[in-house]
Formats: structure tokens, sequence, C-alpha cells
């Protein structure tokens, strides 16, 4: 018999999906790592899943424990889903710009969700880090998970999402693409990448409102660079020690409404549903198009599912009131699009 002895063993082994429509006028094979695939919805599961064993394996996490995060949602979900096979509780601490749907996922997987302000900085007392850390001192047995920090963020992809890349391309992938959060999935995939092959091109896209572009830019950390924006798991506020500049080549600004119109045309010309994020990692491909060649192979990383933003960029009244859209129909709208990146 075949069988799986839990969803956990589920985690991996990704799709690699070719874009045709949205990439008609980019030379370059476009390829996306669909990690939506993961049975959370997103690439995070994969780095709770081993984050939660290695702590099993060191007795920081021992039975009867609580799992603590701070989380824009992803991270929260699948930790939730390793709590729920496990039987540990789990406390999420979550920003208040975080969809609803995110947070009524942590809940349905038994987490308790505590939403703290966006607009203040990661030391405040107030700040979703700061909070996870002062409840995993207060609650006895508990184990902060710190994605930010944590070396096992990025060395999950090194081991595992980085190779599956490697063998699905026949090692033949000239470019990486992905939005920068943590800097985990990226520096983790780009540091086994460039091991295989230095000349590969990691390029990361990030927000307006972020502080990542300039500071790898410059080495300069410009607090005038911080303002609120849309986009959830893009761009950053700090640097995360999980975020290795040295393996970047390249970061690309992408506005909150670029990325979200590509989201829905990803859903629309690819039938791929996925998150507003992986529309940013689009978006900032089609504006560095002209530095690719008809040889090039491009992988462009999916983070999460489409399902996780219903009331945020699929749904029209919310991205009226951003000034995302008008009164005009969706296919007005994707003709002006296709045109635009053309």
């Amino acid at each position: 018999m075949k069988y799986l002895n839990s969803v956990l063993e589920a985690i991996g082994n990704t799709p690699l999906i070719r874009l045709n429509r949205v990439t008609s006028g980019i030379p370059a094979l476009v390829l996306a790592k669909v990690e939506t695939f993961n049975p959370g919805l997103s690439i995070k599961d994969r780095i709770a899943a081993n984050i939660v064993e290695a702590a099993e394996k060191s007795g920081k996490l021992r039975k009867g424990g609580t799992i603590v995060e701070c989380t824009s949602g992803n991270t929260g979900i699948g930790l939730a889903m390793a709590a729920a096979v496990k039987g540990y509780k789990i406390i999420c601490t979550v920003n208040d710009k975080q969809s609803k749907e995110k947070i009524q996922m942590l809940r349905s997987w038994g987490a308790e969700v505590i939403i703290c302000p966006s607009k203040v900085r990661p030391e405040d007392p107030q700040s979703n880090y700061s909070v996870a850390e002062r409840i995993s001192q207060e609650i006895p047995n508990a184990y902060w998970v710190n994605q930010y920090d944590n070396p096992l963020n990025p060395s999950t992809h090194y081991d595992n999402t980085g190779p599956e890349i490697w063998e699905a391309t026949d090692g033949k992938i000239t470019h990486l693409i992905a939005p920068a959060g943590t800097g985990g999935s990226l520096c983790g995939i780009a540091k086994f990448l460039k091991e295989k092959n230095p000349k590969i091109q990691v390029w990361g896209t990030d927000a307006y409102g972020s502080v990542l572009k300039k500071y790898h830019e410059t080495g300069e950390f410009d607090e005038k660079e911080i303002y609120d924006y849309s986009m959830e798991g893009v761009g950053r506020e700090f640097i995360p020690n999980s975020m290795d500049m040295s393996l970047i080549d390249h970061f690309e600004k992408v506005t909150d409404k670029d990325a979200a119109l590509m989201g829905r045309r990803l859903v629309l010309e690819e039938g791929l549903w996925v998150g507003h994020s992986s529309g940013s990692a689009v978006a900032g491909l089609l504006q560095m198009k002209n530095r690719l060649k008809p040889t090039d192979v491009v992988v462009v990383i999916f983070h999460d599912h489409g399902s996780r933003y219903i009331g945020k960029i699929y749904n029209d009244d919310w991205m009226r009131m951003k000034g995302f859209i008008d009164d005009e129909t969706d296919e007005d709208r994707i003709e002006k699009a296709i045109l635009a990146s053309s």
C-alpha cells in the first residue's frame, strides 16, 4: 500500500510550471515554482515542519509545549498545521495589515492569534516581534521559532527547494527571482544554486516602503525608506539575519498596484491562483525583461495561494478603495496590462 504517515510528508517536491501568456514579451523560458501545492498552500510549510522537528530533537520543544511565532500568516499556518499533527499548542502574533483570511486559517488550525499594530518599529514592545518574544519567555515550555533570525529558515531551502529547482531544470537555470521578506527562501535557494553555478543571477523583488533595496545597494539603513504598504510577506522594515545580501545580485522595487494587478492576471491568463507576493515577482520580472536572452531559463518563486487574499486583491471593492482599479471590466484591465507590458 502507498500512503503518507501524516500531512507533513506531503510537503515539498512542488512542480515547475511554464508561464506563457503573462510572459509573452519576455524572450526567456519562464518557469514558476508553484509552492501552493504544499498542503498548507505556501512555501512556509517547508520551514515550519523542519524547524519543529529540529526543536523536538534538540529538546527545545517538548511534549505539552507551546509553539510561539511572529508571522505575516504563512509561517504561522505551516506551524499550526505541524502543531495540529504533533499535538502542540500554538500562539501566533500578527500585525493588523494581515488579511482576515490568514487570521481565520490560523484559528481554524487551532492557533491563538494576537493582533498587533503594524505602524511600530520591531523593537517597540507592541510589535508582533516583541510580543512573541515576551510570550515565549512568560509561558513555561514555550518555543519561539523566530523565522527572521533562525538559521533553519534559509538552510531548509538550501537542503530542499534549491536542489529541487536544480534537478528539475537539469542545471540549466540562469536566473532566480523571488519576493524578499525574511530572506530565508530567496537566500537559501540562492546559496545552493550559486554553489552549483556562480553565474546564476538572483533577483529579489522589494516593496516601496521597505528598506531592503537601498540597504543592499548602499549599506545604509535609511528609515526614510519606511512607510506603509499593502503587500504581505514582501519587504521589511529591518534587516533579518536570514537575509544574506551577498547572495542577491539585484533588488527590484514593485508597487502594490502592479503586484496586485499581476496577481489577478496570473489567475485569468495562467490559471494559477496565487498571492500578492507572486504578483510582485512576475511584475518585477517584466520590469527587467530587457536583461534577458532567449537562451535564459528563469525560475520564479510563487510563495502562496490566492485564497489568502479573497478580501484584498481578489475583492473589487478593496481594489477600488486602494485606487488600483476603476469601474472598468476585468477584460478591459487585463487588455491594458498586456499592452503596457508588451
